[in-house]
């Protein structure tokens, strides 16, 4: 088990869950976690994408208000 199951696995066994079920459960959340974690490496990409569009589109306002 890794270690963020491990976290989710125990906080289900605290509040009263059975084992079997808590075991299920933190399995699930960790397939959820991974599909968070590439949205925001997609985003990460993204947000590099649209920085370089708008600097390029300043320098382009700057060039034609400026010539």
């Amino acid at each position: 088990m890794g270690l963020v199951i491990l976290k989710i696995y125990d906080a289900f066994i605290a509040a009263g869950a059975p084992e079997e079920k808590a075991r299920k459960a933190a399995e699930a959340m960790t397939v959820h976690e991974n599909r968070f974690s590439k949205i925001e490496s997609e985003l990460a990409v993204l947000r590099w994408m649209v920085g370089f569009v708008m600097a390029l589109l300043s320098a382009v306002a700057l060039k034609l208000f400026l010539h």
